[in-house]
């Protein structure tokens, strides 16, 4: 029998693609399953983006690529990062991978030594933790909560810094929270960090786009902590191009030729025809179609609905999320209820109760980092997310 590596046996599933296996099983049954677990927009790329892959093809960009990504569209994310966020960088800081999760895990294994501590706001997305097991390196996570909008403090932060600590990673906007970092609350951060130079910074960035406080804020955009930052972002949910699977990185040199060298034993250049494609993207200003302000604007008219349709639901306490297109609300006064067959006793068995109960589809907060939530996606439509609420209410309302 053959025996696997402890890696993998260490590893768990991310339980976002498990309950959306779990929507699929039962709507493969005939079930009329609404599933909210996914964080993946509901709108189709836009046309000109898919046009500049297909002439990509008859192009004949068919051939391997550089590891780092081509060199245009690495000078085009510099140029976008000059245009929307006034940084700074060379093209050979940047790396374009597989997706910005490949980009955060070159980071991680390029940074993080057995034992190492990296530092983990929660609640965090589903995969730094697992990522983090992979370079074999310690979570430390500092926990944040919903009376301050899900959002860790200076005090926090260093506190929780010891000779151990290598790396910090964050996301803002956030998933699964929805919470939006301020100018003030980078500046604060970034005057801690400075102070452990050894400490490394990964600003998760996916979700710049989709914000609905005006301006992005990048914690890059302090000069006097840019060399202890990594900057993640891609196409995926900006874009509406999860499947082409574009991320990258913007870093110090030294990080930067660190990933590229991984990458190339790993799996060397991102698909040529996607590169092309996000050039496309990149060199294209955000407000000069409108395929980004329609997703913007539905995806707020998307929370406002949510937040009002979940606010009429006895025991959801919510916060006010400003970017990314979750709810992340504390359902724990359902703990201990039940309907006569089914006991909640955490976020779990709510997720389960209503997959079951109700088809309604959802992610418990454990895979995040806190236990006493559950993250709704409403990249769907209105009408799917009103009946979602409607379906959870009826349920929920069975518990004593």
């Amino acid at each position: 029998m053959t025996t696997l590596a402890n890696r993998i046996q260490y590893l768990s599933e991310s339980e976002t693609l498990a309950m959306s296996r779990k929507s699929r099983e039962l709507k493969a049954e005939g079930h009329d399953v609404i599933n909210l677990s996914l964080g993946e927009p509901d709108f189709h790329t836009p046309d000109y983006i898919k046009q500049a892959a297909k002439e990509a093809i008859d192009q004949n960009f068919t051939f391997y690529s550089p590891v780092a990504g081509y060199e245009d569209l690495r000078k085009a994310i510099c140029i976008k990062l000059k245009r929307d966020n006034n940084l700074d960088y060379d093209c050979n800081q940047i790396v374009v991978s597989t997706g910005a999760k490949q980009s955060i895990a070159n980071v991680m294994l390029s940074l993080v030594n057995p034992g190492d501590e990296v530092l983990v706001p929660t609640p965090y997305w589903v995969s730094y933790k697992e990522i983090i097991k992979v370079a074999e390196g310690k979570s430390v996570f500092i926990p944040a909560t919903i009376e301050n909008n899900f959002k860790v403090t200076p005090k926090q932060l260093e506190e929780a810094i010891t000779p151990k600590t290598r790396v910090m990673i964050f996301s803002s906007p956030c998933n699964p929270t929805g919470s939006v970092y301020t100018r003030e609350e980078l500046l604060r951060i970034a005057e801690v960090m400075v102070k452990y130079p050894q400490v490394t910074i990964i600003a998760d960035e996916i979700y710049e786009h989709i914000n609905f406080i005006g301006k992005h804020e990048s914690i890059c955009q302090f000069g006097f902590i840019k060399d202890q930052v990594v900057l993640v972002n891609g196409v995926s949910k900006g874009y509406a191009m999860t499947g082409w699977r574009i991320g990258f990185i913007a870093a110090p040199l030294s990080i930067a030729k660190a990933c590229d060298k991984l990458q190339g034993q790993f799996t060397s250049g991102a698909s040529s025809i996607a590169q092309r494609a996000s050039l496309k993207a990149f060199i294209t200003e955000p407000n000069a179609t409108p395929d980004m302000k329609t997703m913007q604007l539905a995806f707020r008219e998307r929370r406002d609905l949510m937040l009002k349709l979940l606010s009429e639901i006895p025991g959801m306490r919510l916060n006010h999320p400003d970017g990314a297109f979750y709810i992340f609300p504390d359902i724990s006064w359902y703990f201990g209820k039940s309907d006569g067959t089914t006991t909640i006793n955490n976020s779990n068995d709510l997720c389960m109760y209503l997959l079951n109960k109700v088809f309604v589809a959802l992610v418990p907060g454990d895979a995040f980092g806190d236990p006493r939530c559950i993250r709704f996606s409403y990249a769907t439509s209105k009408e799917k997310l009103t009946e979602a609420a409607k379906r959870i209410k009826e349920a929920l309302s069975q518990l004593n």
